[in-house]
């Protein structure tokens, strides 16, 4: 929006220079002007119909306006890219069957994945369940509400250490001792608690440490006067899911060979550009038929046409 306004005022100072110009060396002609003139009313036009748009937009609750399908949103975080849907997919490991699916308006994986994790254990009829999904669906709440429903999460961390990218030591190699309730950082000294903070409505523990000064490594380890490092009262969730992870390294490979199998025939048969409806409920009804067709077909490739009569006429 911001762009595009200053795309239409550039504009309208482009013509109104031509304008100033076309005075001074066509002073007998008035058609030009007459032209730009015109030009100009129509820009203002626009800008005024995207102020109105603009306003519109600051009173919807995510500030945000599709004007070809009303509940369609843009997929990125930082309000660009693609509009339209967010499709989740839980699929069975085993036989790459969809066991549950939902359509939904938000971008981001981040709040997604202790729901799905409860809609596919509800379809298998169990009371425990283990799930696979990659980095985008990492949350410290996320991954706390799935160990409270009994659901083993494996979750890799999103790679975000600003001190690792700049060759510094991140938070990795600091050893929390539970004991002493204290972090040990790579030359020895220990971080003792100092606060709590809260951020984003979570609690969140702060150790520090006065050597920081004369350490002889502080360059490796931090800018800032002394190392902070910072813990969710809940860390320890997000401690055991990494030691699953160390100890599974091929949980993420089972992944991509389960779900991401799945999205690419969907793709292939779908093209990988437009659903044909729109709204969110006849999206979600599109989606649906194509899942069910996927899932009908997938049965038909693992039992058969025979057994799968059988077991049709049986129930």
């Amino acid at each position: 929006m911001q762009r595009r306004l200053a795309e239409l005022d550039a504009s309208i100072d482009r013509y109104l220079t031509e304008m100033d110009a076309a005075d001074v060396t066509e002073p007998a002609s008035t058609m030009r002007v007459t032209q730009l003139q015109d030009r100009i009313a129509l820009l203002k036009a626009q800008m005024a119909q995207l102020r109105a748009i603009e306003a519109e937009m600051q009173r919807s609750p995510d500030t945000q306006i599709s004007l070809t399908d009303p509940d369609a949103r843009s997929m990125n975080s930082r309000g660009s890219g693609t509009v339209g849907y967010n499709v989740q997919a839980a699929v069975d490991a085993d036989h790459h069957l969809i066991v549950a699916h939902e359509v939904v308006t938000t971008g981001s994986d981040r709040a997604q994945l202790a729901g799905m994790a409860e809609q596919a254990r509800d379809a298998f009829g169990t009371e425990k369940i283990t799930v696979v999904a990659d980095r985008g669906y990492f949350s410290g709440r996320q991954i706390l509400a799935c160990e409270d429903a009994e659901i083993t999460a494996y979750v890799p961390k999103p790679l975000t250490s600003q001190a690792k990218f700049a060759g510094r030591s991140d938070k990795s190699v600091f050893v929390y001792d539970v004991n002493l309730d204290c972090y040990r950082c790579p030359a020895g000294e220990e971080l003792t608690y100092r606060f709590t903070t809260t951020e984003a409505q979570m609690d969140i523990r702060c150790y520090m440490t006065g050597a920081c000064g004369a350490c002889a490594v502080k360059s490796q380890c931090t800018t800032s006067p002394q190392r902070r490092i910072r813990r969710w009262e809940h860390e320890a969730v997000l401690e055991r899911m990494e030691e699953r992870l160390n100890a599974r390294p091929d949980m993420m490979q089972i992944r991509r060979q389960t779900v991401e199998h799945v999205f690419g025939t969907l793709k292939s048969w779908m093209g990988s550009t437009h659903f044909l409806t729109r709204t969110l409920d006849k999206v979600a009804a599109e989606m649906s038929l194509q899942l069910l067709a996927y899932n009908f077909k997938r049965v038909l490739k693992i039992i058969g046409v025979q057994s799968l009569t059988m077991a049709i006429h049986a129930a």
